[in-house]
């Protein structure tokens, strides 16, 4: 029960840190694009990589304690 919550949990964190990671680079793009203002545009990208690879940790963490890994 316990590696199936934890699998649960951590895959649903993977899922919406991809979607919000994905979602600030395209929004990033899209100001570097439409405005120029490249500086804000890669800002918003690193921010969507940060939340990303945050997610993808946190998932991990969850679905290692599911399993009892340290």
């Amino acid at each position: 029960m316990t590696a199936t919550v934890g699998n649960t949990v951590g895959g649903l964190t993977n899922t919406v840190g991809g979607v919000l990671g994905a979602t600030l680079r395209g929004v990033g793009e899209t100001v570097e694009g439409a405005t120029g203002l490249r500086s804000v545009g890669r800002g918003l990208a690193d921010v969507g990589n940060g939340v990303e690879a945050g997610a993808n940790d946190i998932a991990r963490g969850v679905k290692n304690a599911g399993e009892w890994k340290s």
